[in-house]
């Protein structure tokens, strides 16, 4: 039997407490435990990016980072960027573009985007590109999210 641990950290804006086993990554403690099913669970090897969150305010692969690493941190979710409007120019600019055709893959490519986009928000094609390229999608070709997240660093950059 494994050993739990009690978590405590900020998910989304809100403080949590809880008890998980030690062993337990921490999408599955944000689906399992918090019932936030946004981020999804693809490879569990850290190679697709379905699990992206951010934590202490960089992204990183939920299946690869165990809950109690979260330890104390603020951590958030699709959930919390999609309720707080951070990233509601980029939902639209994807859903204009078709860029979440099935969808599995569009939380993490959002998460991503996010990133890249406060880092660098003038990014070009070419940057753009590398940034999302540790995230799969099977359904689009990339072209469309590409367009997307282009489209959005344009519109904010000419601001």
């Amino acid at each position: 039997m494994d050993r739990e641990v009690e978590v405590s950290c900020t998910v989304n804006g809100n403080p949590v407490r809880k008890r998980v086993p030690v062993r337990r990554n921490l999408v599955d403690f944000l689906r399992d435990d918090l019932g936030l099913t946004g981020s999804h669970v693809g490879c569990e090897h850290g190679v697709c990016g379905m699990c992206t969150v951010r934590v202490a305010g960089r992204i990183v692969r939920g299946c690869l980072m165990l809950a109690v690493q979260a330890e104390g941190a603020v951590v958030e979710t699709i959930e919390g960027v999609t309720s707080s409007g951070a990233i509601a120019d980029l939902q639209a600019a994807f859903v204009e573009r078709n860029a979440a055709q099935c969808g599995f893959c569009t939380p993490g490519m959002l998460m991503a985007a996010s990133e890249l986009l406060a880092e660098k928000p003038a990014a070009t094609r070419e940057e753009i590109r590398a940034f999302i390229s540790g995230n799969y999608c099977r359904c689009t070709g990339y072209q469309a999210i590409v367009d997307a997240i282009e489209q959005i660093a344009r519109s904010r950059s000419s601001k």
